[in-house]
């Protein structure tokens, strides 16, 4: 199925980290928002990060990432994707991320998982000039590791974060 991404990129030009899924899954994008899959513990893992109470509506969301200075977008402007697998990834072509990058100053990018890292390096590490750092997938799939142990592999955030 051929899916565009429907969702703006979250950034604003306080944001000093950008990260990246591949493309949101069926559940965020019924819900138009980024991670939005119930099980997804993205949302969990910055709670916990920042110390702050999880955000349950999208306005709480867009103000937890804003307030700690992160941008979120996705690598992919559209592809062939059965559901959400990643795996099943076809014919992809990129956002241009330059949306972000040339209107906040991004000192850091990561990615949420190893296939959003393949496709950036593929797709935009080059003209970019800025390699990504794979973090660990915060989605439910990934269940050799528990939330503390994500929650550990996020903490580079805090580093990428200081002034």
């Amino acid at each position: 199925m051929l899916v565009e991404h429907p969702l703006q990129p979250i950034f604003d030009s306080n944001s000093r980290v950008l990260i990246l899924g591949t493309m949101p899954s069926p559940k965020s994008r019924e819900v138009g928002f980024y991670y939005g899959h119930p099980q997804n513990r993205f949302w969990r893992i910055l709670a916990e990060l920042f110390d702050e109470p999880l955000p349950t509506s999208n306005e709480e969301r867009t103000a937890l990432v804003l307030e700690h200075r992160i941008a979120l977008w996705d690598v992919l402007a559209s592809c062939e994707i059965e559901g959400a697998s990643d795996s099943s990834i076809r014919n992809a072509v990129p956002n241009d991320i330059s949306r972000v990058l040339d209107r906040a100053p991004i000192k850091a990018i990561f990615t949420t998982g190893g296939k959003a890292k393949e496709l950036y390096d593929r797709h935009l590490c080059d003209h970019v000039g800025m390699e990504a750092i794979a973090l660990p997938s915060s989605s439910a799939a990934n269940a050799r590791m528990r939330l503390p142990q994500l929650v550990d592999a996020y903490r580079i955030l805090l580093d990428c974060l200081q002034d």
